[in-house]
This record gives structure tokens, sequence and C-alpha cells, in this order.
């Protein structure tokens, strides 16, 4: 049965692997999650903690590419927790889905370690910028919680030698760095640019508890071929369609 109408949708992800019942109006995840989910070097049986984990996009996307997975996702939006829930059901991925605020976690999770933390923070902090008029989406592009925080819980969360893996606007990697490198090591940087010659609009990150190795600034993610868009038709470079239609993982190596 189909779960679309006149305020959600049920959109596919990695060639139709994924599908995701998302509202039509406010948040709607696309390409960002995903390249979140292909960041993550994790193998079956370990456990994964995303925070802030919206309709559950970068979960789903995971699970499809590594089963056996132990996912847990945290969101403070009702709305948006109830469409994950709907969403692991309709992927067959078994995920706990909190109803929480990631500065007020509940007493299970914060008795926990993960091997993997997971976050697509807003972008924009809010007292910077230009609020979206759409509620829902003002929640998810810009808040006032800062990325020290998002860093701070992740690193209280991971279990010695986990990962945080992070997506995140590049203007903001000198805030995101200073707030990783106080707590975790062996960070390395992979901006994305959408196409050759142009800056990074993205950048991931992965820092590691407990690391101890250099930092490291790798290759850009170019999303597009040429260097402009010249038809109506998917231009992705060869990796970025790995990546968003295959599911392949992207390598944290050169």
């Amino acid at each position: 049965m189909s779960l679309q109408t006149d305020s959600q949708t049920v959109d596919a992800f990695l060639d139709g692997r994924v599908q995701l019942t998302q509202p039509r109006k406010g948040y709607r995840a696309g390409v960002d999650p995903v390249l979140l989910a292909a960041a993550v070097d994790t193998r079956g049986g370990q456990s994964v903690l995303e925070l802030g984990c919206g309709v559950g996009a970068a979960l789903y996307c995971l699970n499809a590419r590594v089963p056996g997975l132990s996912l847990t996702g945290i969101e403070r939006q009702r709305n948006y927790v109830d469409l994950a829930r709907i969403n692991a059901q309709q992927n067959g991925a078994e995920a706990r889905i909190v109803a929480c605020d990631l500065t007020a976690l509940p007493a299970e999770i914060r008795q926990e370690r993960f091997d993997h933390v997971i976050a697509n923070p807003p972008y924009f902090h809010r007292a910077r910028g230009t609020a979206s008029p759409l509620p829902a989406r003002e929640e998810a592009m810009g808040e006032e919680t800062p990325l020290e925080t998002w860093v701070a819980v992740a690193a209280r969360r991971l279990a010695p030698k986990g990962y945080l893996t992070m997506i995140q606007n590049a203007a903001r990697l000198p805030e995101l760095l200073a707030a990783v490198s106080a707590r975790l090591g062996s960070v390395a940087v992979r901006p994305v640019s959408a196409r050759c010659g142009r800056a990074a609009g993205l950048v991931l990150l992965q820092a590691r508890k407990g690391g101890r190795a250099e930092f490291r600034m790798l290759a850009p993610l170019i999303m597009h071929d040429g260097d402009k868009h010249l038809a109506d038709r998917d231009d992705y470079s060869p990796l970025a369609r790995q990546v968003l239609r295959d599911g392949a993982p992207l390598a944290w190596q050169d």
C-alpha cells in the first residue's frame, strides 16, 4: 500500500533499494544523507547512532549497504520520528528511533557506547542567517544548538576507537575542526564540490576517539561531470553515480 498522500511523498534512494516517506513540505532528505551513509566505514555487527536522524535517510541507506548493523536514531521533531519508524518497516530495517533532543538523551542511550556516531547537523546557525518560512525546514537547516554541542555529545557516546562521521557546510569547517580537535583524533576531511574547479560546498569529516594519526585533507569528491549542466539528464561523475545509485562506499583514502 502506498503511503503517498497530499501531505507526504514516497521517494526512492539508491536506485530504489531504499524507499522513504517524507513530508511534502519542509525539510526533505536529498543527496547529503546518502553521502553521509556512504562515508561510514563500518561492518556488520557494529552499532551506529545518528544524532538528528530525520526520516532515517542516512540510517537506511547505510543499512542497505551494510546488513546486520545495530541502528539507533534520535530526533526531536515528533513527525519525523514517526516517519523514521515507518521507514524502518518499509525498508526492512531494525532500528530504534528515540524522540528526544541531543542535549537531553534518555538514560538508556547515555549508558551505551557506539562504534559509530553519525550526524548531518543543520548547516546554518539560526542567529546568523535568514529563517525559512517553513518551520520544519527552519528546524532542519538552521538552529541554535552549536556544532560544538553536536560534537561533544557524539564524542561522549563513542566507544574507544569509535568513529564520528559528519557532513556539513564547507563554510563551517573551521568551527567544526575546532570542536572535533578538542575531543577526537585522526581527523580526515573530504571536500565535496559540485564540479571540477569549483569551491567545495560541503565537507565530509571523519574522526576517531583516541586516534593519533595526523590530520588528512583528501581529494574532493566531484559530484558532476563537466564545468556546467548541458542537458536535462543525469550528469553525475562516475564515483558520485556509484555512491548515489549503487550504494558504493566512500573510502577515506585517495
